[in-house]
C-alpha cells in the first residue's frame, strides 16, 4: 500500500507532501465512534511514535463530510468537520465508516447519505481507477455498504460485516463478496468486517508504509493481543509471537523486525532488552514460546517469503532476508516444516557471542 512519490509539495498544514498521507475520515451521521476513534488512534500513534526517534510523521488525519457537525452512534456531538474536498493534493486514504443497525438502518438515501454518495462516485471512483493511484479506499464494517452504493467496487474482492454480507452482495453483484475474513485488499480498496477489524485495518497500512516494526510497536501501546492478517485467517510469523505484553521481549522483537538481516548474536539482542543471554532466553521462552534464535529464524523466513512473492529471485531474497547461504535457508525451512520452532529445540543453548 505504498503510496507512489508525488512532487514535493507542501499541504495546507505545512508538512511536506512527500512524507504524509491525508488519511480522510468522512463522518456522516450515526458514524460508529470507534470505526472513528480506532483506526485513527492507531495511525495518531504511530506519529507519535516516530516522534520519539526525531523522524517526521507519515499520517495527517482530517475528518471531512457533508456536515460540519453531527452526532456519532453513541450521542457524542462531532464538529469542526471539513467540508468534502473536490480534489487531493498529496496521496490520500479515504475511510468510510459504519452506522448501527441493519441495512434498511444503514442505508438511509437522504440527504447527507447522497451528497456524500455522489461526491465518491466523481471525486474519489476515477482516482482509483488510475493503476497507479497513490490513493486508497479503506472501509470499515457497513461503511463498504457506501462505497457498494456509490459504485466503486466493481468486480473487485470485498467483505463486510458478517451480518450484511448479503446486502454487500446485493449493492455490488459483480463484486466478490468474501466471508469469514477480517479485511481484503484489491487494488487501492481495502474493506474490512465487524467494527474492531478497522484497527487490523489501520496496523496493516502502517506496516505497509512504515514497516513491520512500527506497526508492532503500535499494537503493543494499544493492548492489541492478536494483530490479525489480510484475506488470509492464518497470521505470520511476523505476528505470531507477538501475543503478549511483556514490554523487553517486544522491543527486542522490533529491532529484529526492522534489521532481519544484520547478524544478530545472543548477546546483542540481551543488551536490546537490558538483560543478560541467559535471562533473555528465558524471557522469549516464557512469553514467546520460541526462544530469541528460532524467532529470529522465523522472521527471516517470514521476510524471504515476503520478497519472493514480490518478484525477488530467491538468492537475493534469501540475501535480503539475512541467511548468509542456500544451506543456512533450507535447515531453517525444514525445522519450520517440522514444528521444531516451539521452544523445545537446541536454540535456547546458543552460545551468546555466536552470529545467527
Amino acid at each position: 500500500m505504498k503510496p507512489a512519490p508525488t512532487g514535493r509539495r507542501a499541504g495546507s498544514d505545512g508538512v511536506d507532501a512527500v512524507h504524509v498521507i491525508d488519511v480522510l475520515f468522512v463522518v456522516l451521521p450515526d458514524t460508529l465512534l470507534l470505526d472513528l476513534a480506532g483506526p485513527a488512534e492507531a495511525f495518531r500513534l504511530a506519529n507519535q511514535n516516530l516522534a520519539r526517534r526525531d523522524r517526521p510523521p507519515l499520517f495527517q488525519l482530517r475528518h471531512t463530510g457533508p456536515l460540519a457537525q453531527t452526532t456519532s452512534s453513541v450521542g457524542l456531538q462531532l464538529a469542526g468537520i471539513e467540508p468534502l474536498p473536490e480534489h487531493f493534493d498529496r496521496p490520500t486514504w479515504v475511510v468510510l465508516m459504519g452506522r448501527p443497525g441493519e441495512a434498511a438502518q444503514v442505508i438511509r438515501r437522504q440527504r447527507p447519505w447522497l451528497d456524500t454518495r455522489q461526491w465518491l462516485a466523481r471525486v474519489v471512483a476515477p482516482l482509483l481507477d488510475d493503476p497507479a493511484t497513490p490513493h486508497r479506499l479503506l472501509t470499515v464494517c457497513s461503511g463498504a455498504l457506501l462505497a457498494a452504493d456509490a459504485g466503486l467496487v466493481g468486480t473487485r474482492a470485498v467483505t463486510t460485516h458478517h451480518e450484511l454480507l448479503d446486502d454487500l452482495a446485493r449493492l455490488a453483484p459483480a463484486a466478490q463478496v468474501r466471508t469469514n475474513r477480517v479485511f481484503v485488499e484489491d487494488g487501492p480498496l481495502l474493506t474490512s468486517a465487524g467494527i474492531t477489524a478497522g484497527i487490523d485495518l489501520a496496523l496493516h497500512g502502517i506496516a505497509q508504509v512504515g514497516g513491520e516494526a512500527l506497526a508492532a510497536a503500535v499494537a503493543q501501546v494499544m493492548v492489541v493481543f492478536h494483530r490479525r492478517a489480510v484475506d488470509d485467517p492464518e497470521r505470520s510469523p511476523l505476528l505470531a509471537c507477538r501475543s503478549h505484553l511483556h514490554p523487553a521481549v517486544h522491543k527486542v522483537q522490533n529491532a529484529v523486525a526492522e534489521e532481519p538481516a544484520r547478524h544478530w548474536t545472543l548477546r546483542e539482542l540481551a543488551e536490546v532488552a537490558h538483560v543478560t543471554p541467559r535471562h533473555m532466553t528465558r524471557l522469549f521462552l516464557a512469553h514467546a514460546g520460541v526462544t530469541p534464535r528460532d524467532h529470529v529464524e522465523q522472521v527471516r523466513l517470514a521476510w524471504c517469503h515476503e520478497a519472493l512473492a514480490a518478484g525477488q529471485p530467491l538468492k537475493q531474497a534469501r540475501a535480503l532476508a539475512g541467511f548468509q547461504s542456500e544451506r543456512q535457508w533450507r535447515r531453517a525451512r525444514a525445522r519450520a516444516g517440522a514444528g521444531a520452532m516451539n521452544g523445545t529445540g537446541t536454540g535456547g543453548n546458543a552460545e551468546p557471542d555466536r552470529p545467527m
